[in-house]
């Protein structure tokens, strides 16, 4: 534990957001309590940040056509997104697509999944909702370094975004969107599952995989839309950890530090995997960025994560 501590020194994080007190992570708790628990507070949460981002766009509930639900921290069946029908009146024949095991990299890819939804039948509103809660993994009982790790990096949230292809809707552009996973990572990020609930899988190998085999699948990916990294006005990147935003500095040929939207909510919010990179990228675009932003992100499989946005497309 001595040797452990100070991770927490150097984490990069000072605040974080848990939907259990702090008391309850001394407590051994089953797999049922817990499931219970994500339950409530993963719906609770859903609920506020749909109802902010509508209110936001000046919609109803009624004026969406299909929502995506991503999360990874638990499970629910019936899905979140049709718990939340009895919450927000949402009509009776919205399309719904819940999302599991996609980890981290659940935001990004969850973009694009709502966004090929959008984009197959113009004229409609997804509405993308990605919760964790990433408090009700941690197993008192388990003194492996990896469940250390994670309680010092990850923390619990919520987003929301609207996608549209409704005429007349204006926002950011969602140009291009896709996803690279490397063989043979399996047991790079994940979930083991135990009776007392998920296992936490989290290799200290991530940041150097960053900065080994990163870079061609980045280019990759921004040579189908004839763009390299140099054209990429901000990178809206996952922070991950300190760490993995250093690799990514590096990759984007930013100074240390220079990431400095993925540093101030990591900063800010702690890691919360899958929402984390919709943070960043609401605090990129509130700045207006002249030129366009790429959100990207890591997740089980070992995958990466890509959404190319423009942000005054009108």
């Amino acid at each position: 534990m001595a040797r452990l501590l100070p991770v927490y020194d150097n984490a990069g994080i000072e605040r974080r957001y848990s939907c259990v007190p702090l008391d309850w992570y001394g407590q051994e708790v089953g797999w049922k309590a817990r499931n219970a628990l994500y339950e409530q507070h993963a719906l609770e949460l859903l609920t506020r940040a749909a109802s902010e981002c509508l209110e936001n766009a000046g919609l109803s509930a009624g004026a969406i056509d299909a929502v995506v639900t991503v999360s990874t921290t638990g499970i629910a069946t019936p899905a979140l997104d049709a718990r939340l029908m009895e919450w927000l009146p949402l009509r009776n024949d919205i399309e719904r697509l819940p999302v599991f095991g996609l980890g981290c990299c659940g935001g990004v890819l969850g973009l694009g999944r709502a966004a090929a939804m959008a984009r197959a039948r113009p004229g409609q509103r997804v509405l993308l909702l990605v919760v964790e809660l990433c408090a009700l993994t941690f197993r008192p009982g388990d003194e492996s370094k990896s469940n250390m790790v994670a309680t010092a990096l990850f923390g619990d949230g919520a987003a929301a975004a609207l996608l549209s292809t409704v005429p007349g809707d204006a926002g950011p552009l969602i140009a291009d969107w896709g996803e690279h996973t490397w063989p043979d990572t399996l047991d790079v990020m994940g979930w083991h599952v135990e009776d007392d609930g998920l296992g936490v899988l989290f290799s200290r190998d991530i940041p150097s995989l960053v900065r080994r085999d990163f870079g061609p699948v980045l280019d990759a990916f921004l040579a189908r839309q004839s763009l390299s990294r140099g054209d990429i006005a901000v990178p809206a990147c996952h922070p991950g950890g300190a760490k993995v935003v250093s690799a990514l500095e590096e990759a984007f040929a930013r100074p240390p530090g220079g990431l400095t939207a993925a540093r101030r909510v990591l900063r800010d919010y702690g890691n919360m995997s899958a929402p984390t990179v919709l943070f960043v990228l609401r605090d990129i675009l509130e700045q207006h960025p002249d030129g366009p932003v790429l959100a990207t992100a890591f997740g089980p499989g070992f995958s990466a994560g890509f959404a190319l946005l423009y942000p005054d497309a009108g």
